[in-house]
């Protein structure tokens, strides 16, 4: 199965290797910019140019939680290996970890000059990795908000 979003504003979900379309998702209003699957392969997370980030149960094919806190277009996403936390990458020079069990916010990660253009942690580890417009690769301990 391969999972792609793109600027019609859906997510889909791809058969191999017949290549047919096995689910749909749709709700953002602006494009999409990202979308992985959770560990466990039961939920997904998606980023669009709407400034949410939405995560969606693929068993009741829609969305359960849609988190609202960045103030430009969401880059990307990612979701931790424990399943719990999904991070987020913002064109408003910021990236959020959120907690998917408490539906919020828990960390806001600040020090790009521009753009944060993609985040994703390191396997089993509280250590997040950005990269920016500014030209500059950040590593985060999420833990202490801090750069490493």
């Amino acid at each position: 199965i391969v999972l792609t979003g793109g600027d019609d504003r859906l997510w889909k979900t791809w058969g191999f290797p017949d290549g047919n379309i096995l689910m749909t998702g749709e709700g953002h209003t602006d494009w999409l910019s990202g979308c992985c699957f959770r560990p466990s392969g039961t939920q997904l997370v998606t980023s669009s140019g709407d400034t949410t980030v939405r995560i969606w149960d693929l068993s009741r094919r829609g969305c359960i939680l849609t988190l609202r806190g960045h103030s430009r277009a969401v880059r990307a996403c990612f979701w931790h290996s424990c399943g719990d936390f999904v991070a987020s990458a913002s064109m408003d020079a910021t990236s959020k970890i959120w907690d998917v069990n408490s539906e919020r916010c828990r960390y806001t990660l600040r020090g790009h000059k521009e753009s944060v253009n993609s985040i994703e942690f390191l396997p089993f580890s509280s250590t997040a990795l950005t990269s920016s417009a500014d030209k500059t690769l950040s590593l985060w301990d999420v833990r202490t908000v801090s750069r490493l």
